[in-house]
């Protein structure tokens, strides 16, 4: 269940105040000294006496190093093995070779825009998100935010501004220890956990008041611009909604911000999870992706005329959704869990029709005046990686739009009942993937063989476990 978009598209040609810009890794030797004096500056300001230096995995995992600040602005060749992208969620590995099978390493350069502190760290800490690169200077196209920058730069070569907006959900849950043992809801303020459906319950958000005022104020010393927390239709269930803007800047936050939720649940004593599906009778968590299009030049909205009529760039858009959402599901849908979510009911999409204000469909177009009309991509869930999530879900947009498609009739009634056109399983959402040639030239052959080689390996690894459910009705009984 979700609440209309709060915050309209205004304004969206105009640098947020306080806002980062979008930071060219690709620097010369002078950007590079102005750089590395303006980090300086940054961590002696704070006595920062750490700095964590990380990139996102496939699975949207913080990895990196961490090292004293004194080193960190003085250190000018950070390196990493390419084979952490090929690290599955389980930290196997593919049997095949997916990356150089010499290992070597990559370049990290940090993206000065995203240096924040870490408000929970003990002493003064800093965190800093790098992009990765080749000793000879090209970007590694198995970085998620590789992938995302060759997205938005073939929105530019157009004169096409996208802007996102993600709506993440997650629940809280008590600590769980052993995995064998189902999830719990957490104990509240009031001594008692949730047994009901609170869908937009203010004292149920208060339930975990003190929880909440420590997210805000660590999203607050971060500048992640978050904006309404709701409660969800599921026990413990909450929602975050972010300001739109520029989608690295979004993606960057969203990645920031899953981080920092887990943080400050282990602090009081629960957990924060982002599964898709963590409890069999509770709904699932979603990513949902607000998405637009402005002209570059002008900054209006190239999806709606004046008078509020869709253009036939905004009706190629969903076009191309409907399209190619299918082969690129597993970018929206990432592990084995995500496939539980997407079931009738509980407002999970099953298909890619679009309609009008309809949340039963997976591609709803929300009620706003002309400037702030947009598309809601209602499918991802939110255990996925928010970098290839936004830039999947671009992507495809993208390709409607050149490919001049036309989507199919608005759904006026509910979508359910025109069952499934979404792949049901990660196995069948690859196949199409290695079948779609037109995302694998966008995305790179290599980045698309090295993704399913790794989303194949975690698939195998899950199909050799032996679910309580078989020993329960198998066991004894054939």
């Amino acid at each position: 269940m979700m609440p209309p978009f709060a915050n309209d598209f205004r304004d969206q040609a105009r640098p947020r105040s306080g806002g980062r810009t979008t930071h060219d890794p690709m620097t010369s030797a002078n950007d590079t000294s102005t750089r590395t004096e303006s980090l300086e500056k940054w961590l002696r300001e704070r006595n920062c006496t750490e700095v964590e230096c990380i990139i996102p995995d496939f699975s949207g995992v913080a990895r990196g190093k961490i090292m004293p600040a004194s080193k960190f602005w003085k250190e000018e060749r950070l390196r990493l093995p390419e084979g952490v992208f090929a690290q599955t969620v389980t930290g196997e590995y593919p049997p095949e070779d997916v990356t150089d099978p010499t290992e070597p390493d990559m370049l990290l350069r940090p993206d000065v825009s995203t240096i924040r502190l870490v408000p929970w760290a003990a002493e003064p800490t800093a965190q800093v998100i790098h992009d990765c690169f080749y000793n000879d200077g090209r970007p590694v196209d198995l970085a998620p935010r590789t992938v995302l920058r060759r997205v938005l730069e073939l929105y530019e070569r157009r004169g096409w501004k996208p802007i996102v907006a993600p709506e993440l959900e997650f629940f809280l849950v008590e600590k769980n220890i052993d995995p064998d043992l189902p999830l719990k809801p957490p104990i509240g303020r009031s001594g008692r956990p949730e047994t009901a459906r609170q869908a937009y319950g203010i004292d149920a958000v208060n339930e975990f008041d003190p929880l909440f005022e420590e997210i805000y104020d660590y999203c607050e010393a971060q500048e992640l611009d978050i904006d309404t927390l709701i409660h969800e239709s599921g026990a413990a269930q909450m929602e975050i909604n972010f300001l739109h803007g520029d989608p690295m800047e979004l993606a960057d936050q969203t990645f920031l911000f899953k981080r920092t939720c887990r943080e400050a649940a282990y602090r009081h004593g629960i957990y924060a999870t982002f599964m898709a599906k963590p409890h069999k009778d509770e709904p699932g968590s979603a990513m949902h992706i607000h998405q637009s299009v402005l002209d570059s030049k002008t900054g209006d909205t190239i999806f709606a005329t004046p008078d509020g009529k869709l253009t036939d760039l905004f009706l190629s858009h969903v076009a191309g959704l409907q399209k190619y959402l299918p082969p690129a599901m597993s970018f929206f849908a990432p592990n084995v869990n995500s496939y539980r979510r997407l079931a009738a009911g509980d407002f999970a999409p099953m298909n890619v029709q679009w309609g009008y204000d309809n949340r039963t469909v997976g591609l709803r177009v929300p009620v706003a005046d002309s400037q702030n009309t947009r598309v809601e991509n209602r499918i991802a869930g939110a255990d996925v990686n928010p970098y290839l999530a936004i830039a999947l879900s671009l992507a495809c947009g993208y390709l409607g739009m050149i490919e001049g498609l036309r989507p199919s009739a608005p759904i006026a009634d509910s979508g359910y009942d025109l069952g499934y056109q979404l792949p049901r399983t990660l196995e069948d959402a690859l196949k199409l993937l290695e079948a779609c040639q037109p995302l694998k030239d966008i995305l790179g052959e290599r980045f698309v063989k090295c993704y399913c080689s790794v989303k194949q390996k975690e698939y195998a690894t899950f199909f050799h476990v032996i679910s309580s459910w078989e020993r329960e009705f198998l066991l004894l009984n054939v």
